[in-house]
């Protein structure tokens, strides 16, 4: 009997490389959060594998991945550059998210969607509606909410139905802030934190109520307003006194109005 047939090297080789690419792109992405990287300077390969003790050509994967997630833009004469964002690039991502958002939970009234998806969606909400029964939440309580938050959304993109809408909308909730939960982790110590995540929640069960009673534009409309509580933290965020101290809000550029 023959013996099974190794792996081909290229091919571990190549798993290899990809591995550690994702892994350089989120350290990549922890430092511009963090301020490690400076908005404006010029990034090289060469500096970040010296940085990193990563091969170029993960590097050069991860730079490209970041690029298009928009957190960096190339520079003509080569490299890259940590991007900046005003106010209104902000606001207008979180805008195009309610957008996006609004169009898949119509889709999802409009089309139908499988009662094993729509259990998922419910246990989901019955888990938030869980952590906010606390009469004050603490940084664990908040961590829970932003993952069973982002499960929801995730869920919600598909129920949509549509991949070429949902790929749009993963592009852009990996822009800074424009993720659902955001703004979140920001907001632990504000003591009206828990209002607005009620607030939010609420509007979770009546998009998955209208999605239920095919209601594709009450559903759409409700996931319109529901980006405008994101809205409403970035303009409160950015009024806190320390706000330069959070991760990424390095990366702003403040203004007076949006």
């Amino acid at each position: 009997m023959n013996s099974p047939l190794p792996l081909a090297p290229a091919a571990d080789a190549q798993d290899a490389s990809s591995s550690q690419a994702v892994k350089a792109q989120l350290r990549l992405r922890e430092m511009i959060l963090a301020g490690e990287l400076v908005s404006g300077a010029r990034i090289t390969e060469l500096a970040i594998v010296e940085k990193l003790g990563v091969s170029r050509t993960p590097i050069r994967e991860a730079l490209m991945r970041l690029e298009q997630e928009g957190l960096l833009e190339s520079l003509v004469n080569g490299g890259y550059a940590v991007r900046t964002f005003s106010e209104r690039d902000i606001s207008e991502a979180i805008e195009l998210r309610g957008t996006l958002e609004g169009l898949l939970a119509r889709l999802a009234a409009e089309r139908g969607v499988a009662t094993v998806l729509m259990a998922q969606a419910r246990a989901c909400l019955a888990s938030i509606d869980a952590v906010l029964q606390q009469p004050a939440l603490d940084d664990e309580h908040f961590l829970q909410y932003v993952t069973l938050n982002q499960n929801f959304h995730n869920l919600l993109a598909d129920m949509g139905g549509s991949q070429v809408i949902a790929r749009e909308l993963e592009r852009v909730v990996k822009l800074p802030f424009a993720s659902p939960s955001g703004f979140v982790i920001e907001q632990t110590n504000s003591p009206r934190a828990r209002d607005t995540l009620l607030v939010a929640q609420d509007q979770h069960w009546q998009v998955l109520e209208a999605i239920e009673q095919r209601e594709g534009g009450r559903a759409e409309a409700i996931m319109r307003e529901h980006s405008r509580i994101a809205q409403r933290n970035l303009r409160g965020v950015l009024h806190i006194h320390d706000a330069m101290q959070m991760p990424g809000m390095r990366l702003i550029r403040r203004a007076q109005t949006l």
